[in-house]
C-alpha cells in the first residue's frame, strides 16, 4: 500500500508447508537505520569471538564478529563455519549496540550492551518472526574459526562420487555422465533458501561462464525444503533464473533437515555440516578437496581470500 509517500505491506515468506509473513512499513529519503540519541561511549572495531544461544544451560554455537565502527556508526557480519550472516548495519547509541540485516530471504535484529572495550553482553538475536536467541562476545583479534576444509571430509582418500538426480526438466543426470569425464568438477551443494549459498552462485555462475571452455563443469545438488518434486523444482527454478545458472541443477528430494541427508546423496562424505558445502574433483573424478561454508561480499578481506585460493585451486586442477 503506497501512503502519503511510503509504503506499507507485508513481507511474505513462502516455507514448504505454509506462508508466513511480518508487517513492515518503509519510509523515503530516511538514510539513518536506528536514531542515535547519545555518542557512543565504546568502539566495538575489531574482532569478536561471539557465543550464541537459546537459554541458560542450553549449547551454544559459535560465530566471529567483525566490526568497523565509525563515530556511531557500525559494519561489519558475523562469520561461522557455515559462511556469514551477510551485511551487517547499525550503531552504538550510547553503549546500546543495535545491528539489522534484511536480505529477502531473511530478516535478523541485534541488540546488546557493549560493556567496555572488549565484551559485549546481554545480547538480544532475533531472526524472522519467531526465532530469537542470546549472545554475549569479548573482543580477541587472534580468534579463528576452525579449517572450512576439514569440517567434512570423504571417508576414504582418493574417492569418487557416485549420485544421480533430475534436472530441472526432469532428466536424470549423473557424475558418471559423459560431460563430467576427464574434466575438473564443482559440485555444489546448495538449497534456494540459503542466503550463503545465493552468493556462492552468483560468483560461481559468472565463474563458469569466463571459465567453462578450460575443461570444467559445475553441478548444483538442490537441498530443498520440500521432498515434493514439482515444488521443490519450483523453488530451483527460480534461485537458477535469478543467478543465471547455465550448468545442471539436480533436485535430491533431500530436504536439508533431514538427519540422514548424507547417506541418501553423498555417502561417500564424512557428514555435511553445512550449506553450501563444496566438492572439488580432480580429472580423474577424485575428491580433492571438500569445503564447508562459503565467506561472501559481506566479509570483505575473506570474501577477496576465498576468490583468490579458489582461483589457485582450480588453476591447478586444470593444469
Amino acid at each position: 500500500m503506497y501512503f502519503n509517500g511510503s509504503l506499507q505491506g507485508k513481507w511474505i515468506r513462502h516455507l514448504a508447508d505454509k506462508d508466513v509473513d511480518i508487517d513492515f512499513y518503509a519510509q523515503p529519503g530516511k538514510s539513518e537505520r536506528f536514531a542515535v540519541t547519545k555518542p557512543a561511549t565504546r568502539s566495538i572495531t575489531g574482532r569478536w569471538p561471539t557465543w550464541f544461544y537459546d537459554g541458560p544451560g542450553s549449547d551454544s554455537t559459535y560465530a566471529i564478529g567483525e566490526f568497523v565502527q565509525t563515530g556511531s556508526q557500525v559494519t561489519g557480519t558475523f562469520l561461522t563455519t557455515s559462511g556469514d550472516y551477510r551485511y551487517l548495519q547499525g550503531v552504538v547509541d550510547g553503549d546500546s549496540l543495535k545491528l539489522s540485516t534484511f536480505d529477502g530471504s531473511h530478516a535478523y535484529l541485534f541488540t546488546a550492551l557493549v560493556e567496555n572495550d572488549s565484551t559485549i553482553s546481554g545480547g538480544q538475536f532475533l531472526a524472522g518472526i519467531t526465532a530469537r536467541q542470546q549472545f554475549s562476545a569479548r573482543k580477541d583479534s587472534s580468534a579463528r574459526l576452525q579449517d572450512a576444509t576439514t569440517l567434512n571430509t570423504v571417508k576414504e582418500p582418493g574417492a569418487t562420487l557416485d549420485f544421480k538426480f533430475p534436472d530441472l526438466n526432469g532428466q536424470t543426470v549423473s557424475i558418471k555422465d559423459e560431460r563430467f569425464k576427464n574434466k575438473a568438477v564443482i559440485v555444489q551443494v546448495s538449497g534456494s533458501w540459503c542466503p550463503n549459498c545465493m552468493d556462492e552462485t552468483a560468483y560461481l555462475s559468472e565463474w563458469y561462464k569466463e571459465n567453462k571452455d578450460r575443461g570444467v563443469e559445475i553441478v548444483m545438488l538442490a537441498y530443498e525444503r520440500t521432498t515434493d518434486f514439482e515444488k521443490s523444482k519450483k523453488a530451483a527454478e527460480g534461485f537458477a533464473k535469478k543467478f543465471d545458472v547455465t550448468y545442471p541443477v539436480l533436485i535430491t528430494g533431500v530436504t536439508p533437515a533431514d538427519p540422514q541427508k548424507t547417506e541418501k546423496t553423498l555417502p561417500q562424505l564424512t557428514g555435511l555440516k553445512g550449506f553450501p558445502t563444496t566438492i572439488y574433483l580432480d580429472r580423474s573424478g577424485k575428491v580433492v578437496e571438500v569445503h564447508t561454508g562459503f565467506n561472501g561480499p559481506g566479509t570483505g578481506e575473506h570474501y577477496e581470500t576465498y576468490k583468490k585460493e579458489f582461483n589457485a585451486l582450480m588453476d591447478r586442477l586444470l593444469q
